[in-house]
């Protein structure tokens, strides 16, 4: 990775038509792009998106931090997908404390949303050592920690 002005710093991260996308370094310098796919929540190299998204051709690419974009990738995951297990537990968990927000006509408290944002990180790092175990090459647990 170079640090040259105008450089891309690699690791980077991105909301992608409301889709989370990261940009990853290759052992030989290069970049590989990783798209999370709607109907399985594992990871699906989409490399034609590059100049796309790192020039910002387009009104709908959102840089996002690594914070942000794992919570991203967390409420995407728990808007399409379902299951059973104790991410989709936890997912239940999140979205119980959202629908009583709203019931209640209110903003999340400080408390809620750092409740929510915690169990986000975990079930990040849950389904990344899922998707590692069964062979994703976009797995990446070690993300939410970083």
């Amino acid at each position: 990775m170079t640090d040259a002005p105008g450089s891309l710093r690699l690791p980077s991260f991105y909301l992608y038509y409301q889709s989370p996308v990261k940009i990853v370094e290759t052992p030989d310098g290069g970049a590989r792009v990783w798209r999370v796919a709607i109907d399985t929540g594992g990871w699906q190299e989409k490399n034609d998106l590059f100049v796309e998204i790192t020039l910002g051709v387009g009104g709908e690419i959102f840089g996002r931090t690594r914070e942000d974009f794992v919570q991203e990738v967390e409420a995407f995951r728990a808007h399409y997908l379902s299951g059973e297990g104790p991410i989709f537990a936890l997912y239940e968990t999140v979205r119980s404390i959202e629908d009583l927000a709203d019931a209640e006509g209110r903003h999340l408290t400080p408390r809620e949303q750092a409740l929510i944002r915690g169990i986000r990180q975990r079930t990040f790092v849950m389904f990344e050592e899922q998707l590692r175990a069964v062979g994703d090459p976009g797995a990446d647990p070690d993300l939410a920690s970083s």
